[in-house]
């Protein structure tokens, strides 16, 4: 159950909460819709607005867990409002539209409505500002709070929800953004965020951490890490600015952590003569030295828990967190019933990073996954195109969804494979897209008919037969049953089966 304290509105100086008395307003305008309509999560995101730039200031003490903020939204009506909502689940002190006080009341754990004192006209330019003090780590949301308070700071990564633990938004992947992340600490801890650090102003006792992220994001994909780290800058791939952070508390882990970090300007240049120009401005990695259960692919610098680093170096985690840069990130999911195209494609990745490694082919791997689970397994039960809010972060999304791709490839063959990957990136990249839409030009790439094929792979439950139709070969299946399991995958299985962890695991 949420624990909830009272809110409070502009217009009140105690905990007293807003309550609407719905006035028929002037002309044509009416309240925004609470959500956008996900199939599976329809409160996500908001209806009436288009958010362009946030603008995020906090102070944060680690010793109690206290954040307070100020969250400037830049953002254009796209119908006439009398309302619109917010997602946020922290205590608001006032909200502000266009300079002038508005009522606020909060519908549920996760939902703020906010009735400005004038409409807001379609086209318009807007700003949301909105202030607010509360303990992240102790407000909830079905029993659980995605911010992690820790010994010397806090760690805010999450999937599909986090935003609103830290800063009022529309959460949904279909409203991007670009984003200005400014946090005031205590001398002597460090806060990693997204995009270039801009400056540090040191305030007598506390430091204030600058971050600015120009190119659009969805929200998810904004992350804080607080506390006491390693950080280093240095040139990465493409002459950008990397920065990686290792958590002071990583022990024995640390070795590996960097190990396998510090080839993040490899793996990079390796996946861009895949998928084409890397799409950020810069790059790197943090590695709390909480244990997360997960990684994440926070925009232009993913966020990995060091549980992955327990069996040694592991490259295949940064390979598949660097791969979302491009298909997960840039090319985001139009609604998260999508979410194959962001996991089929980085697990893909891992692929093709270990067969540049020596350690299996990709078709190697094809063949042991396809073998390893008998026609009768619950994998195949799961449809990697329309797994349900339940099996989100299913494996068979990520090894499945792995196996479409490379059955595609031998379907449609490695020339047509690469024009479509790369056609689906440049025609998309810093937008949204959906799976239809990759169909559509997979088809017009290859020349073929290939609604069966991606019905059988993406829609069906059931394990693809073997055939030239499916892109399953019939001496390589069968191959597999003897062979050996390529070196890759004891680091592949231990890899996917934390990341089906991260969803939202409180």
């Amino acid at each position: 159950m949420l624990r909830r304290r009272g809110l409070r509105t502009a217009a009140a100086t105690c905990g007293a909460m807003a309550v609407f008395a719905a006035p028929a307003l002037a002309g044509s305008a009416s309240p925004g819709a609470p959500g956008v309509g996900d199939p599976y999560y329809p409160e996500a995101g908001n209806g009436g607005y288009d958010v362009s730039h946030y603008d995020v200031k906090l102070r944060y003490q680690p010793k109690n867990d206290q954040l307070r903020g100020t969250t400037t939204i830049v953002a254009e009506p796209t119908e006439d409002l009398s309302s619109f909502n917010l997602d946020f689940a922290l205590n608001i002190r006032s909200v502000r539209v266009n300079g002038k006080p508005a009522e606020v009341a909060r519908e549920n754990a996760t939902e703020v409505r906010v009735e400005p004192k004038e409409s807001l006209r379609a086209g318009s330019l807007a700003t949301f500002v909105v202030e607010y003090a509360d303990k992240p780590s102790e407000v909830e949301a079905g029993g659980k709070s995605p911010w992690k308070h820790t010994g010397t700071g806090a760690v805010a990564v999450g999937q599909p929800q986090i935003a609103e633990w830290w800063y009022p938004s529309s959460d949904h992947p279909s409203d991007k953004a670009s984003f200005d992340i400014s946090v005031a600490v205590p001398n002597g801890t460090e806060v990693l965020s997204n995009g270039r650090m801009t400056g540090r102003t040191e305030l007598g006792d506390w430091t204030r951490w600058n971050w600015r992220m120009p190119s659009r994001s969805a929200t998810y994909l904004a992350f804080l890490a607080i506390g006491q780290y390693e950080v280093s800058g240095k040139t990465g791939a493409f002459d950008q600015p990397m920065v990686t952070a290792y958590a002071d508390g990583l022990g024995d882990l640390k070795g590996p952590a960097k190990a396998s970090v510090e080839r993040t300007p490899e793996v990079l240049d390796f996946l861009s003569g895949f998928f084409g120009e890397y799409p950020f401005e810069s790059q790197g990695g943090v590695v709390p030295a909480e244990g997360l259960g997960f990684a994440l692919e926070t925009q232009t610098r993913p966020v990995y828990s060091p549980g992955f680093f327990r069996i040694g170096s592991n490259t295949s985690v940064v390979t598949h967190e660097l791969a979302h840069q491009w298909f997960g990130d840039s090319v985001a999911v139009q609604d998260w019933s999508q979410i194959w195209l962001n996991e089929g494609f980085a697990s893909y990745a891992e692929w093709l990073w270990a067969e540049h490694q020596g350690n299996g082919t990709a078709q190697e791997l094809f063949d042991h996954y396809y073998s390893a689970h008998p026609a009768g397994d619950e994998f195949w039960q799961v449809e990697p195109g329309a797994p349900g809010e339940e099996n989100l972060f299913h494996s068979a999304v990520y090894d499945r969804g792995a196996m479409t791709l490379h059955a595609l490839r031998n379907r449609i063959g490695d020339q047509a494979m690469l024009r479509t990957v790369r056609s689906w990136y440049e025609q998309n990249r810093g937008g949204n897209a959906a799976v239809d839409e990759f169909i559509a030009l997979t088809e017009r790439i290859s020349g073929q008919q290939l609604d069966g094929f991606f019905d059988e792979w993406l829609f069906s439950s059931g394990k693809p037969q073997v055939g030239e139709r499916t892109g399953v070969p019939r001496a390589a299946a069968a191959t597999a049953r003897t062979a050996a399991a390529p070196k890759a995958v004891e680091q592949l299985d231990h890899t996917h089966r934390m990341l089906a962890r991260r969803h939202n695991a409180g």
